[in-house]
């Protein structure tokens, strides 16, 4: 936090422009952040790292606050302060980017349940899919697949609709990468089908983005006609095979190439709405379709796309481990910072490990991450969740944290890659 100038990134941006507290603007941003790093999950676990040394000196205070004083500063806040909280993540991802020295962005675009209360502000029956008649908020996140980093949230009602609601997401990001980072990475999104909108594509092609969108079968697109004609499939592995098409959109007054994918199934499946596409001498399929301005092949294309699932992890993460879907309060601004301090502390254990242990990788087709990253189950494990004792030989206040040979040598590893 010291030596990449965290800190001062956290007073310049955000001590003037929070509500105030006798804590301390920071020193109440570090305490959530501790929580959450820590594995706190509500803001009455605070009550557990309210004797921890460790704690309070990360957090620059002799004395943390309770949870009922973080609760009433969040309830505090305001709409017009998530933008200083976004914008400090802004910068430590750019931070990140710039150190993994990778030429291109590839930018995971999708949203994600966060089940709530019934009395929770801006909560919505909406799509829920294992709790339907539960309220909910809809977050949408932007992920960097070979850096790792969340790059935007933004908390929605979880009656929204992804994809329309999504454009005025994509020019906020679009902006914010402009700011921080210049025009100088090719950018490339992957999104699902929610996405699949003319405006959408229009505001990627403006912005000289290639994409990669899954292609719903709507009976205006013409996909269902496509793949009942086509004779020739080309393999992408024994069970996967593709055709190209260039589809004309009427509606749209467009073409698009659209990549079909079919893979082979042994049993008709109960919730395959394609099996108009059955025929008995050829065997079960289910199909999917890709739209895209890229120029890949089928192959590469299918692997392309498969790293998506990396982003799926990620909201596991979050929400296992950073307590992205719990609910701190009534109030949806409050609810909202939330969200932005949890991708904070996600993005944080990420620079740690880019600064320390992280391994670099080989890219991939499917665009993985270019650093061999440890979930944040594993670093509580190895670092921040192991007992130690203070101890002061010669006056001098040391961290003694066992004779275990396998800690012992982490923590010199760590201590000596932080001093390089």
């Amino acid at each position: 936090m010291h030596r990449d100038g965290i800190l001062a990134l956290l007073r310049r941006e955000l001590a003037t422009t929070l509500p105030a507290t006798d804590y301390g603007v920071v020193g109440m941003v570090l305490v959530l952040l501790a929580l959450l790093l820590s594995g706190g999950r509500r803001l009455r676990h605070l009550g557990y790292l309210t004797t921890d040394p460790l704690v309070a000196r990360f957090c620059g205070l002799r004395r943390l606050p309770t949870a009922r004083t973080v609760g009433r500063w969040l309830g505090a806040l305001r709409a017009r302060h998530l933008a200083p909280l976004l914008g400090v993540n802004a910068q430590l991802v750019a931070r990140a980017i710039r150190a993994t020295g990778q030429r291109r962005l590839t930018i995971d675009v999708d949203g994600t349940v966060v089940s709530t209360g019934l009395q929770v502000a801006w909560a919505q029956r909406g799509y829920n899919p294992h709790r339907r008649k539960v309220p909910s908020y809809y977050p949408i996140t932007a992920y960097e697949a070979q850096s790792g980093q969340v790059l935007r949230v933004q908390n929605r009602p979880g009656n929204i609709h992804d994809g329309k609601a999504g454009v005025p997401f994509l020019r906020a990001l679009l902006r914010q990468l402009r700011a921080t980072l210049g025009g100088g990475y090719p950018l490339e999104f992957r999104m699902d089908g929610a996405f699949f909108r003319q405006d959408v594509l229009a505001l990627l092609a403006q912005a000289g983005a290639e994409y990669a969108i899954k292609a719903p079968f709507h009976p205006w697109v013409g996909l269902r006609e496509k793949v009942r004609t086509t004779r020739r499939w080309r393999p992408v592995s024994p069970r996967v095979s593709y055709a190209e098409h260039v589809v004309e959109l009427a509606r749209w007054g467009q073409r698009h190439r659209v990549v079909v994918y079919r893979t082979r199934v042994q049993h008709r499946t109960a919730k395959n709405y394609q099996l108009d596409f059955f025929d008995p001498s050829d065997g079960y399929y289910e199909y999917s379709a890709v739209v895209t301005n890229k120029a890949l092949g089928g192959r590469a294309l299918w692997a392309f796309m498969c790293g998506r699932g990396t982003h799926e992890k990620v909201y596991g993460e979050l929400k296992s481990g950073f307590a992205f879907a719990s609910v701190p309060s009534m109030q949806y601004v409050a609810n909202s910072a939330w969200q932005v301090l949890s991708v904070l502390a996600f993005n944080l254990s990420r620079g740690f490990q880019l600064a320390t242990t992280a391994a670099r990788r080989a890219p991939s087709r499917k665009r993985r991450t270019l650093f061999g990253f440890e979930s944040i189950h594993t670093l509580r494990a190895l670092c921040l969740q192991r007992a130690g004792l203070l101890t002061q030989p010669q006056g001098r206040t040391t961290l003694d944290v066992g004779s275990a040979p396998a800690v012992v040598a982490r923590f010199r590893r760590l201590d000596r890659l932080l001093a390089a």
